[in-house]
């Protein structure tokens, strides 16, 4: 050791009552915790002007990577849309032509004298293109509703 002598301490078992029979007169430590948060690819200025501190040109590095991953995402995000354009257009021909062909089967029917069975086919292909078309509507306005009140919600913060 350093030198330094120990005293021993008189210790009491827990149960037997009275004060401490050692006080200490030593100075009391503090700690101060302070934390920062940040939401995004780029952090706050103060902290990437310490990134050049640390790393050559590291805050520019970091700008140029949060700029390559904004395209990215950009481009992604215009092939999904692209993607959804071109699956509804496609989806829609393909009803156009079943309904169509249940329509002429049904028309079919009837000229060849099956006049009940003409008609169900005729009136229940049109009764699934009016009812796809109303759901439709009815699915975009909630949407409509949800991201108005989600807009609407974002102003309020």
């Amino acid at each position: 050791m350093s030198g330094k002598r120990y005293k021993k301490r008189p210790f009491l078992p827990s149960g037997q009552g009275g004060a401490s029979p050692v006080q200490s007169n030593s100075a009391s430590i503090q700690a101060k915790v302070q934390t920062e948060f940040f939401s995004g690819p780029v952090p706050p200025p103060s902290l990437l002007a310490r990134y050049n501190e640390v790393v050559p040109d590291g805050a520019e590095r970091i700008l140029a990577m949060a700029e390559r991953q904004s395209k990215h995402r950009e481009i992604l995000e215009a092939q999904v849309v692209a993607a959804n354009i071109d699956s509804q257009r496609w989806g829609s021909r393909y009803a156009f032509v079943l309904a169509l062909l249940a329509i002429a089967g049904g028309i079919f029917l009837i000229y060849s004298g099956r006049n009940t069975s003409g008609l169900a086919t005729v009136i229940t292909a049109l009764v699934g293109l009016v009812s796809v078309f109303f759901y439709t509507q009815n699915q975009q306005r909630k949407e409509r509703v949800e991201k108005s009140n989600a807009l609407a919600e974002r102003r309020r913060q």
